[in-house]
């Protein structure tokens, strides 16, 4: 038996001594599923996966400036590609993860309906929504109003967070009467467990494509390239489809 625990030990020893660390930039939306998927990875492979959530627009500013982020999991599909063809990312690295979903939310029961026709009716609460000029979510938020037609009218309503996460919490803590969040932050075990909600149909905006590429910082980097592979298993997927995103 003691023989048995050594040969164990031997084989496991190897394995966390090469694990390393990777820093993550991950888009705010994104969360609640990384941190789970970041303790299955450590739990699977030895390696820790450092995480930093923001919004995308900013992380694309940062890696520009020099940021030590080796992995970035964005918001959307453009900016992975803009740090490929930049020379900031690994080339033919990239691949969507995740394809998100947009909802009208309210912390409060009965104010948003199921078909979102609470946004063409006055009234004096803020709507929230992410900055259209740093978070996909919230430029996808302003493609609907568009579609809608009531871009114009709404606007001396509209609230900006500067990501989806602050978004979010402008209408968890009240400061705003609804508001254009992630499906995934509102969504415990498949369904949306507070408030009242309106899914946007995904024909009103462009998809949100969510692109995961390897930083050039990452490059020849053990945990890097392990995370960038763990994020295509079967436990990673099934953790994103729990938490309201399309595969």
């Amino acid at each position: 038996m003691r023989r048995g625990w050594l040969i164990l030990f031997l084989l496991w020893a190897p394995a966390r001594l090469l694990a390393a660390e990777v820093q993550v930039a991950v888009a705010a939306n994104f969360s609640a599923p990384m941190q789970k998927i970041a303790a299955a990875f450590e739990q699977a492979t030895g390696h820790k996966a450092l995480l930093a959530f923001g919004s995308t627009g900013r992380f694309y500013a940062q890696v520009r400036n020099g940021a030590p982020f080796q992995v970035l999991l964005a918001a959307d599909d453009e900016t992975p590609a803009r740090l490929e063809k930049e020379g900031l990312a690994v080339s033919g690295s990239r691949f969507t993860y995740a394809t998100g979903r947009l909802v009208l939310w309210s912390a409060s029961p009965g104010v948003v309906d199921a078909q979102g026709e609470v946004l063409r009716r006055p009234g004096p609460g803020k709507v929230a929504i992410a900055d259209p000029r740093l978070a996909p979510y919230g430029a996808a938020a302003m493609q609907v109003l568009q579609a809608l037609g009531i871009a114009q009218v709404l606007q001396p309503r509209l609230v900006q967070g500067e990501s989806i996460a602050q978004a979010y919490q402008f209408v968890s803590t009240g400061n705003a009467a609804m508001g254009f969040v992630a499906l995934s932050q509102v969504t415990r075990g498949g369904r949306i467990d507070q408030g009242s909600a309106w899914v946007v149909p995904p024909n009103l905006h462009t998809p949100i494509r969510q692109d995961a590429v390897l930083l050039a910082t990452g490059k020849d980097h053990p945990a890097a390239a392990a995370l960038m592979a763990f994020l295509r298993s079967d436990a990673a997927r099934a953790i994103i489809r729990a938490h309201g995103y399309e595969l």
